[in-house]
């Protein structure tokens, strides 16, 4: 009776182990449950099997159901989107904590540099994770952090490797302010070109862009954006035919628009490094060329309303906690003629009251500077973000690494020599994994 009882729970159970039976002289037997059944298992999940990349064996498209407020898990709920690509149970796992949407399943590069599991998950309200109807005061970076936690918690239970949580601008902004609330929760965080802003206009970045690069860089963008509006009456039809074609509209106005995109022009212009100084127009150079340089460095469409649409809540964050930049226009105050402050709070969403808590920011800040240990903070010399970097304290073990000549683009495989040893040196030491020295 007592063996039909042992091999009934053994049968019931997914993953059960008698040691009875291996007392009695028979073999120890385990029962596998599949990965999906697994993640199947989860409360209010979704899973649908997808085809994976690279060196993953398996990958799925999860959507879970999340509290809106982690506080209240009563009070309502919305479904984000994850996706799992797995390479073993025992392997490393990398969570890419994405800052905006997150539309496909792509590979980050710390996964095949440790051989690595990874999970993607897309940020509460942006792309297919948003809320219905929108409740903007649940935006916040500790609920978001929660939210990351919970998956975390739930993933560990069928991971039994190292975690090293990661994520790209917005996205690193978004594993550090995790890591602030939960530090217990990975082994290790790599934050790529990560601001943290201590104001709702962060004064450091002004600064940074009045001293970025060489002198004469510097004066030839201030004297390509007075050439613009100069020429507005020339350029404002090409800005318009360009914006019928592509099917943008532009609430604010066309005219307050133009002047925004010509106000981004030199921090898109040191941000991503897509042209050099040469590129930039100077005298003599026709509407036409102006034009083209001025849409190659500043997308059009993202003071549109389909750009502000997709980008509202990044704005709701913004304006309410994690803060942005202001433009610098003394030089432009002539040619300026739509009568706005130019302030990126016209773009946070309607008819929502707006406060900025600097306190939040502060917080999260000290922390990681003076305790935030096992992180690594990755900038380029040029990208007006690393104005506002993280920069930790002796008495932690972090690491500050700055690409020269990097902008926001840059990569661990941009790093070389010390640099790219240290680096790896770091990761091999807190996740106990050996990495092979080539590039990824």
């Amino acid at each position: 009776m007592l063996k039909l009882l042992l091999l009934l729970q053994l049968l019931l159970s997914p993953q059960f182990m008698i040691p009875d039976i291996a007392e009695e002289g028979f073999a120890p037997c385990v029962v596998e449950s599949s990965l999906l059944e697994k993640i199947e298992s989860f409360p209010g999940v979704l899973v649908e099997e997808i085809t994976a990349n690279g060196h993953f064996e398996e990958a799925y498209a999860i959507r879970l159901t999340q509290p809106l407020d982690h506080g209240n898990p009563d009070g309502g709920t919305f479904s984000q989107r994850i996706y799992l690509s797995h390479a073993g149970y025992d392997r490393p796992m990398v969570i890419n904590t994405e800052g905006y949407a997150a539309d496909r399943n792509s590979t980050h590069e710390l996964s095949p540099m440790l051989g690595a599991n990874q999970i993607i998950v897309e940020h509460r309200y942006f792309g297919k994770s948003r809320p219905d109807p929108v409740e903007w005061r649940h935006l916040t970076v500790r609920q978001a952090a929660a939210d990351h936690h919970r998956v975390i918690s739930l993933f560990k239970t069928i991971y039994i490797g190292k975690w090293v949580s990661t994520g790209i601008s917005k996205g690193g902004q978004t594993a550090l302010f995790h890591r602030r609330y939960y530090p217990e929760d990975v082994d290790a965080t790599v934050p790529y070109v990560a601001p943290v802003n201590l104001a709702l206009e962060e004064p450091r970045i002004t600064k940074f862009l009045a001293n970025v690069g060489d002198a004469a860089c510097r004066e030839k963008l201030k004297k390509f954006q007075i050439m613009l509006l100069e020429n507005r009456k020339e350029i404002l039809p090409l800005f318009r035919q360009a914006a019928k074609k592509n099917g943008y509209n532009f609430s604010i106005g066309e005219e307050l628009a133009f002047e925004f995109i010509v106000l981004e022009y030199p921090f898109s212009f040191w941000q991503f490094g897509s042209i050099g100084s040469d590129a930039i127009p100077s005298k003599g150079a026709s509407p036409k060329e102006m034009f083209n340089s001025l849409k190659r460095v500043v997308p059009i469409r993202f003071f549109s309303d389909s750009g502000a649409s997709i980008f509202e809540p990044f704005f709701y964050q913004s304006t309410t906690e994690i803060g942005y930049y202001g433009y610098d226009i003394a030089h432009l105050k002539d040619l300026l003629t739509t009568g706005s402050d130019y302030c990126y709070t016209l773009f946070a969403p309607k008819g929502v009251e707006v406060e900025f808590d600097a306190e939040v920011m502060r917080d999260v800040h000290s922390w990681l500077t003076n305790e935030g240990n096992n992180i690594i903070y990755l900038y380029g010399e040029v990208d007006p973000w690393s104005a506002s970097a993280v920069e930790p304290a002796e008495k932690t073990n972090a690491l500050m690494m700055v690409k020269k000549g990097g902008s926001h683009r840059i990569r661990i495989r941009d790093f070389k020599g010390k640099e790219r040893e240290a680096i790896l040196s770091a990761l091999e030491e807190w996740l106990d994994v050996t990495i092979e020295r080539r590039s990824y």
